[in-house]
C-alpha cells in the first residue's frame, strides 16, 4: 500500500488560507441557477425552487450522519468513516439499494452551519475522514460549509463518494478541495447505462472524470497507520449476467488510469427497488461471476483492493 508522510494536511487548507476556497464556492453556487451540476444539465433554477432529474432543490437534505464501519478498511480504520448520507440522486438506478434515500428522498433539511457542526461532531467522535455519500447534486452546499467547519477546527480528509456521473466542470472546481475521490464505475455499455439509470453517456463521461480525478489526487495513499489520506479509490459492483461490462471497465482503469489504482470489486449485489422488473437483474451474482471479475482484474495487472 502506498504511504504518505506523517505531516499530512487536508487539501482544502491551502485554498482556505489563500481565499480561493470562497471563489470556488461562488463558482459552484452559480451552477444552481441553471443547474449543470451533473451531465444531465437540466438547466433548472434550483435557487428559485425548480427541480430536475435528481428532484433536489436548493436546500441541503441529509439522511443520516454517523461513524461508518462498512466502508473500505483504509477509510474505516479503528474509529470509522464519518459518513454523511445525502438524500436524492442524479442517477436513480433501477436496482438502487438505498432507494428510500435516493428515490424516496428521505432526509432532513439542514443549513450549512448545521452541516459544519455535523462534520465537527464526526471528527470529535474520532472518524478518520468526512465521507459525503452521493454528493453530486449538493456539491455547492457541501463545499459552502467547509470554511465554517475549518474555522471550528476541521482537519480530516474529505471523501467524495459519488456515482461516477459527474460534471467535469464541477470536478475541476473541486481540485484542491477533495482529498479522496471514491467514484463508482457502474457500466461500460451505453445500452445498459441507458436502460438501468437513464444515462447513455455514462461510460464516455466516466472515463473523462476518472482521468481528471486521478490527475488531481493520484493513486490511493495511506499513512503509516494504514489510514487513507489521499487519492483515487474506484468501486465496481459486479452484476449478474455481466450487465455492468466489467472487462471493459477494468481494462480502461489499467491502461488509461494506473495499474496502481485501488479498485474495490464488490460482490454484494442483490435485487432491490425495481430490479424484479428486469429478469437479467433479478438474482444475486454467482460465485463464478465474482471469480471471473477477480481474474480479469489480475489479468490487467490490478492488485490493490482486489480480494484474493
Amino acid at each position: 500500500m502506498k504511504q504518505i508522510g506523517s505531516r499530512f494536511s487536508p487539501a482544502y487548507m491551502k485554498l482556505f488560507h489563500t481565499g480561493e476556497l470562497n471563489e470556488r464556492i461562488a463558482a459552484l453556487r452559480s451552477l444552481l441557477e441553471e443547474c449543470t451540476l451533473c451531465p444531465h444539465r437540466c438547466g433548472v433554477n434550483r435557487i428559485e425552487g425548480e427541480t430536475g432529474i435528481c428532484r433536489a432543490g436548493e436546500d441541503l437534505k441529509v439522511s443520516s450522519a454517523f461513524p461508518h464501519f462498512g466502508e473500505e478498511a483504509p477509510l474505516v480504520g479503528k474509529q470509522g468513516s464519518g459518513t454523511i448520507f445525502l438524500a436524492h440522486c442524479n442517477l436513480r438506478c433501477v436496482f438502487c439499494q438505498n432507494d428510500d434515500i435516493s428515490h424516496g428522498e428521505k432526509g432532513e433539511i439542514i443549513n450549512i452551519r448545521e452541516l459544519a457542526n455535523l462534520m465537527l461532531f464526526l471528527q470529535q467522535r474520532g472518524c478518520h475522514n468526512i465521507n459525503f455519500v452521493t454528493p453530486t447534486h449538493f456539491a455547492p452546499q457541501l463545499i459552502s460549509a467547509l470554511p465554517i467547519a475549518i474555522r471550528m477546527g476541521l482537519l480530516v480528509p474529505i471523501v467524495y463518494n459519488c456515482g461516477g456521473y459527474e460534471s467535469i466542470e464541477v470536478v475541476k472546481l473541486l481540485d484542491g478541495i477533495v482529498d479522496i475521490y471514491m467514484p463508482d464505475a457502474k457500466f461500460s455499455s451505453k445500452e445498459a447505462a441507458e436502460k438501468y439509470c437513464n444515462a447513455p453517456d455514462y461510460f464516455s463521461n466516466l472515463k473523462l472524470i476518472l482521468k481528471e480525478m486521478h490527475r488531481q489526487v493520484g493513486d490511493f495513499q495511506v499513512d503509516s497507520s494504514g489510514i487513507a489520506r489521499q487519492g483515487l479509490l474506484i468501486r465496481h459492483l459486479v452484476m449478474p449476467n455481466d450487465v455492468a461490462g466489467t472487462e471493459e471497465i477494468l481494462s480502461f482503469i489499467s491502461s488509461e488510469i494506473s495499474t496502481e489504482s485501488y479498485v474495490n470489486l464488490m460482490d454484494q449485489y442483490r435485487p432491490c427497488y425495481r430490479a424484479s422488473e428486469f429478469p437479467e437483474l433479478n438474482r444475486r451474482i454467482k460465485p463464478s461471476e465474482f471469480k471471473a471479475a477477480i481474474d480479469l482484474a489480475k489479468k490487467f495487472g490490478l492488485k490493490r483492493g482486489i480480494q484474493a
